[in-house]
């Protein structure tokens, strides 16, 4: 079959056909979707039945995995292939199967980090309903259009600014939540995880456009301004990027796989549904190394 790419009725997103990712690729379906990304930053490819190994095979066209960050009961949920995160409100013998508050947030995963994510790679094993409406869809920003429709004036006012993304800023907010599992970080949790600088604007290595790189999720200050007018600007800019016409809600089938870029977007996981209303997704991080390399220069597109 011929890789197919349909753009959706939406600021970004688009939805693949004619693939099955359980078998082994062609370096052209490989290169379809990557362009997929490269236009629309958030594709899509329904009825999927894949194995772990699959998954991760799959996931691994487009990049270095890295292993998931701490959870609340320490060990990796999925122990024979520690890649593979899982985001589940299961439990199974008393014990949870899987992370059930990932991601409930506006965020992008890994700005916390030197070295940036490039992609999330999703696929939903069991999706939540009630009266036959899907729940815990997830919602994305494009980020290439809201620094776009900046202001000229906060454009330069912005140029050259740097940030910094705190990984507690997340984790602590989900400690405050009610019925939440997770104890605050501990002292050797946040030294592993110690804050770090990126730009505000950042140049995207794959479109070369400029992107508004901040988020309210990890995003905790402009390092060259006093506190009084970091909160300010960075409050206008995550109001600015929240804008309707920016986003897109991805309402999931068993069966999809959803694979985002992390340079251009950010993401919210709408947490609209109760323990008993079942949802298993398994996700794999795919890191930024093909294009930055450990100093954070950028690599060429490969």
């Amino acid at each position: 079959m011929t890789v197919a790419i349909t753009n959706l009725e939406a600021p970004l997103g688009a939805e693949v056909s004619g693939v099955d990712l359980a078998k082994p690729l062609a370096q052209s379906d490989v290169g379809a979707i990557e362009e997929a990304w490269r236009t629309r930053l958030v594709v899509v490819v329904r009825g999927q039945t894949l194995s772990d190994p699959q998954l991760l095979a799959f996931s691994r066209h487009f990049g270095e995995l890295d292993p998931p960050g701490p959870n609340p009961y320490g060990e990796p949920f999925n122990k024979a292939h520690p890649e593979i995160n899982v985001i589940s409100n299961v439990v199974e013998n008393g014990k949870p199967i899987g992370l059930a508050d990932a991601g409930q947030d506006w965020h992008t995963d890994m700005s916390y980090a030197r070295m940036i994510a490039f992609a999330n790679v999703l696929y939903a094993v069991k999706v939540p309903r009630r009266d036959g409406v899907v729940l815990g869809n997830t919602e994305f920003s494009n980020m290439h259009a809201a620094y776009d429709d900046l202001p000229a004036d906060v454009k330069a006012r912005i140029d050259g600014l740097t940030a910094t993304h705190d990984f507690d800023k997340f984790w602590s907010m989900m400690v405050k939540r009610p019925g939440s599992k997770r104890a605050p970080l501990s002292e050797a949790q946040r030294k592993a995880r110690p804050p770090v600088t990126h730009p505000v604007v950042l140049t995207h290595p794959i479109s070369g456009r400029k992107v508004l790189y901040a988020n309210p999720g990890y995003t905790v200050k402009i390092n060259e301004l006093r506190p009084a007018e970091s909160d300010g600007l960075l409050d206008y800019l995550f109001a600015h990027q929240l804008q309707p016409q920016y986003r897109y809600v991805h309402r999931w089938q068993e069966g999809d796989v959803l694979m985002w870029e992390n340079f251009g977007t950010i993401h919210n996981a709408i947490a609209d549904y109760r323990p008993d209303e079942p949802r298993l997704v398994k996700r794999c991080q795919v890191m930024a190394t093909r294009f930055f390399d450990e100093h954070g220069a950028p690599r060429a597109w490969s």
